[in-house]
Formats: structure tokens, C-alpha cells, sequence
């Protein structure tokens, strides 16, 4: 990302914007390619700028490969294809639940939302109990990725898209039924309260759902032990 910006912005300080569509995709980057200056200093400071960006997309490009290498052959390998099967939990995504959380079968759906600090807080006094934020606890790293895999359920879910198909492919014809109904219960809990206007807080809402639902699946992965 700071790659990028410091690209972006070495253009915004020249007048120069991309208006061919979304940034950062095959024809913004051919438009990358043929900016020229005039100044040889301010050529230099881009073709460093976007060196230094083709330099991270190609590690990440690397790693991406690798960690997907791993979870195709691991012990996680059973519970990465389960958790495929939700919207928003791809390869990369569902591998590293797997490896922060560890052994899932220690935990229910409640708990495992506990764990990782998406319970809201609370205030009591007396009679009076009082809700707040999330706790924020536990791990950052796995409550990221689910509250970044609830995001993709703000789209119009479809079933027959290859990528899902591919996902259920790997699964039991009981866990895509699951993934199926789980992927249409958070997209329409998305609506729902997209209408009511509290379109702020879906996708920590969604992300404990993902969360029970992943849970579940997992319970149903026997235990290595």
C-alpha cells in the first residue's frame, strides 16, 4: 500500500490522475508504463517509485504461492476447504484462521468470538446493564480477516459463480448446502440492516456470524489428537 501511494502521489502532484477506471488493475498499469517526463530527475523518482511497487506485488505474488502451496498440504488443509466454502474466506484467508486460531475444537461459536475480541463491552451497574463496543481483544490478526471476509457479503450472492464452485467442489455435499445457506443468511442480514441505515455496524455483525459458522464447520473436521 505505501508503495502505491507514494506512486499515486508522485502523479497527483503533476496534474497527472487516472480516470480509465479502478486503479491498480491490468490497463491502469499499462497506463503506468507509458508516463514520461521531461525532467530527468522527475523520470528517475518514478521509474523508482514504480520499480519498488513491481518489486512488493512480486514478493507478494511469491508468498501468495507459497502460503497456498502449504494449506493444499498441511494439517489445515481439511478446515481451509471447509471455510472455502463461505463468501469472503478464500485459500489465503481460511489457512491463516486456521493457523492463528489452532485447534478449534477447544472453542464453541461464543467463545471463539471472545477470543477474538468481537464481544461487545459491557456495563453494569445493578439493574442496569449497558452494551458498548467491542472488546478488541485477542487476536487482531484472524478478527481482521473476518471482518474483512463479511465485507464481500455486501454483494449480490451467486451461487453458481465459478470461484464457489470450485470452492464446494472440495467439500462435502452437506458443507456446501451449509456454505450455501450461511452465505445467503449474511448477505441478507446485510440488506437488512443496510436499510435501516446502520450500514456501520454489518460487517462486525457479519464477522461474528462468519465466525459461528466457521466454528461449526470446523467441529465437524475430526481432531488430529
Amino acid at each position: 500500500m505505501s508503495a502505491r501511494h507514494r506512486l499515486s502521489k508522485l502523479l497527483l502532484r503533476q496534474g497527472i490522475v487516472y480516470c480509465g477506471g479502478k486503479a491498480w488493475t491490468r490497463t491502469h498499469d499499462q497506463w503506468l508504463r507509458r508516463q514520461h517526463f521531461d525532467q530527468v530527475g522527475l523520470q528517475l523518482a518514478f521509474d523508482a517509485a514504480y520499480d519498488a511497487l513491481a518489486a512488493v506485488i512480486d514478493r507478494r505474488d511469491r508468498l501468495d504461492d507459497a502460503i497456498a502451496g502449504m494449506a493444499a498440504d498441511s494439517e489445515f488443509t481439511p478446515v481451509v476447504d471447509r471455510l472455502g466454502s463461505l463468501r469472503g474466506i478464500s485459500t489465503l484467508t481460511g489457512f491463516g484462521l486456521a493457523a492463528e486460531i489452532g485447534d478449534w475444537h477447544r472453542l464453541d461459536g461464543r467463545r471463539t468470538g471472545a477470543y477474538l475480541g468481537m464481544t461487545p463491552t459491557e456495563h453494569s451497574s445493578g439493574a442496569s446493564r449497558s452494551l458498548g463496543g467491542i472488546t478488541k481483544t485477542g487476536n487482531t490478526h484472524a478478527r481482521r480477516l473476518l471482518i474483512e471476509a463479511a465485507w464481500h457479503h455486501r454483494q449480490p450472492y451467486r451461487p453458481s459463480s465459478p470461484t464457489m464452485r470450485a470452492r464446494w467442489d472440495k467439500v462435502p455435499a452437506a458443507a456446501r448446502r451449509r456454505g450455501d445457506e450461511g452465505n445467503r443468511r449474511l448477505h441478507e442480514r446485510w440488506l437488512a440492516f443496510d436499510a435501516r441505515g446502520k450500514r456501520s455496524v454489518v460487517p462486525m455483525r457479519d464477522a461474528r456470524i462468519l465466525t459461528c459458522l466457521g466454528t461449526s464447520e470446523r467441529g465437524r473436521v475430526p481432531s488430529a489428537a
